[in-house]
């Protein structure tokens, strides 16, 4: 049986007999289903329909007192840390236990580890109360007396400088080219010296010259009438006897005789030389302004007197003309005036070193067999070089561009005459410049010119100038990087010889240097002034090594006679050590670590060049 009904939306609605089902039927139908469902895993939510909130799934935590944490999180972050732990120990274990590899730095150069040694003979060569950290075993303190105990002077002791060769005299004035080269070297190479180590050394070095050379004259004096040029003597001509420097062969320490000091006060090349070497070291010392003003303030002193008071130090048959002659001060005007122009910024200066009548007489417009030989005699092509910096790098105008283009075109030219296409200069066998024309102790002169080379190159390069012109050739500025390490190479063994002529450098040096101090052994036996004689002429090696020392070097066919007598072969000198100093700075470690550009100028003031004067007006 069926039942119709009216559907609302039109159609029939049909309800079956069969369809109609009971409530226990429903009920068991829908079990089914639900049994069938709940078979899936259900998520907490889901969980919480179903269960209400009554049956929730709970949570466990932990109270730290501070915070409360998910247990399961502190579980993790506790784990977390014990084993990061576990694994950086065991990593600590293992890198201390297994043996390590360390990278051993690059060999230091040739030039670095001469360097080392030739500061060494400085400080062999000091006179006065030594500091304790002067390294050297067989020296000791020395001439304690000397300039003392001589009344109606203008200065209280003579204490301390530096020791000119073999011999104990103090002479100034290639004393004083020496620490001004010294100070040039630290100028321009200061990172290369701080990357050896030495910054310290050498300014020390050069501080214990300042010093001494601050007691030879009256240096809180604005102006002076006198200068000492000398302590000791060696003069031994008509076989006098008395005993000197020359005539006894004592080891400083000993020495009992009385040291007599020479003043002058008409020496213009001393007072100018001195000047440059205070106001170079001036620079050095810039840091220390009390200091650094107390160089400034001698240097202008000494070279005002050197430019009122006229003439040569070694005039007048002093026994300085014997030794260090010097042949004229113009030089020295130019040299000292542009190291005071640097030191000081006074432009009086600058127009002084490039007045054209000066230049003339220190031979700037002519050449001659020594023109372009740096020495402590003349100065003429380091001031020209000097000056060349000035051009190149801060080009001041007129009214110094003429002057300064002169000297820089000299400054090309002498660096035309260094290299092996030119014959300006012999060369030996080995490559050996003769720079002295084959005249002795030729390495003096060639480390100057070596280091000159070698600076200049590093100007132009500097400048971004990859080179210069002799005549129609054009040469980079490696060429002259290479005559310099054709040179000192040569000095430190690259040579038929196969010897180095730096003492304690090498395998093969001389062993026989002319040298008081380290030819008598240190035995607490005191030899007076004869004495020491058998030490002098014995065959034997010196029981004393002279770190350092660069020998006066072999004669134009490369011959070398390594006998203590022979002065000319043998002895060092502090002029000739401060040339190799400054040039193996130069040529030292990094090739990428130039000249320090700047610091030389730190007192110069802003360059604004002024006008020419305008031209004479048209007259038809």
């Amino acid at each position: 049986m069926s039942m119709y009904g009216r559907d609302p939306w039109g159609g029939p609605l049909e309800i079956n007999a069969a369809d109609s089902a009971t409530d226990d039927d429903r009920s068991r139908n829908l079990q089914d289903f639900d049994r069938a469902a709940l078979s899936r895993p259900l998520d907490e939510t889901q969980q919480s329909w179903l269960l209400g909130p009554g049956e929730q799934k709970k949570k466990k935590y932990v109270d730290l007192g501070c915070i409360i944490v998910s247990r399961k999180i502190f579980v993790w972050t506790v784990g977390t840390l014990v084993v990061s732990a576990f694994l950086a120990g065991f990593i600590t274990l293992i890198v201390k236990t297994v043996p390590r590899h360390r990278h051993a730095h690059p060999p230091l150069d040739n030039y670095t580890l001469a360097l080392h040694k030739a500061l060494m003979f400085f400080n062999a060569q000091k006179s006065g109360k030594l500091p304790k950290h002067n390294n050297v075993s067989w020296r000791g303190s020395s001439c304690l007396d000397d300039g003392k105990g001589q009344s109606g002077t203008f200065y209280k002791d003579l204490v301390g400088g530096y020791y000119d060769a073999g011999d104990a005299i103090k002479f100034n004035f290639p004393q004083s080219f020496a620490i001004t080269m010294l100070s040039w070297s630290v100028i321009e190479y200061r990172q290369k010296y701080e990357d050896a180590g030495e910054l310290t050394h050498v300014k020390e070095i050069i501080k214990w010259g300042t010093d001494y050379f601050l007691k030879t004259f009256n240096s809180t004096a604005d102006t002076i009438n006198t200068l000492v040029a000398q302590v000791g003597s060696g003069d031994t001509s008509g076989g006098s006897t008395t005993p000197n420097d020359h005539y006894c062969w004592m080891r400083p320490e000993d020495i009992d005789y009385k040291r007599p000091v020479t003043t002058c006060s008409s020496c213009s090349d001393l007072g100018a030389e001195m000047a440059a070497a205070l106001a170079a070291a001036s620079i050095v010392f810039k840091e220390n302004k009390a200091y650094s003003q107390k160089l400034v303030h001698g240097a202008r002193t000494l070279f005002k007197f050197s430019r009122e008071q006229r003439g040569r130090y070694s005039a007048g048959g002093s026994e300085a003309a014997t030794f260090y002659n010097s042949t004229s001060y113009w030089d020295e005007f130019v040299w000292g005036g542009a190291w005071l122009y640097y030191a000081t910024g006074n432009s009086s200066y600058l127009q002084l070193a490039t007045t054209p009548g000066i230049a003339r007489h220190a031979g700037a417009f002519w050449g001659g067999p020594d023109y372009g030989v740096l020495s402590w005699d003349n100065k003429l092509a380091g001031a020209q070089v000097l000056l060349s910096r000035l051009r190149l790098f801060l080009s001041p105008g007129y009214p110094y561009e003429e002057i300064l283009r002169t000297f820089h075109n000299q400054t090309s030219i002498v660096m035309c005459s260094y290299l092996p296409f030119f014959t300006s200069f012999n060369r030996t066998k080995g490559g050996l410049i003769q720079l002295n024309h084959g005249r002795p102790q030729p390495l003096q002169y060639v480390v100057n010119a070596a280091f000159l080379a070698t600076l200049y190159s590093d100007y132009l390069e500097a400048a971004d100038t990859p080179g210069w012109y002799c005549g129609p050739n054009f040469y980079s500025t490696e060429v002259l990087r290479d005559f310099a390490k054709t040179q000192i190479d040569y000095i430190l063994g690259k040579n038929p010889r196969k010897m180095s002529y730096i003492a304690g450098f090498g395998n093969h040096y001389p062993k026989h240097v002319h040298h008081r101090g380290a030819s008598i052994p240190k035995n607490k036996i005191r030899y007076n002034c004869k004495g020491g004689w058998k030490w002098r002429d014995t065959s034997k090696p010196n029981p004393n090594t002279l770190v350092g020392a660069m020998a006066a070097g072999p004669d134009k066919h490369d011959g070398f006679h390594d006998v203590r007598t022979n002065y000319n072969y043998t002895e060092p000198t502090l002029a000739g050590n401060a040339g190799l100093v400054a040039a193996l700075v130069a040529l030292s470690g990094d090739r990428t670590t130039g000249i320090d550009k700047n610091t030389i100028f730190s007192s110069v003031p802003p360059m604004f060049p002024t006008p020419p004067p305008p031209p004479a007006p048209w007259k038809p």
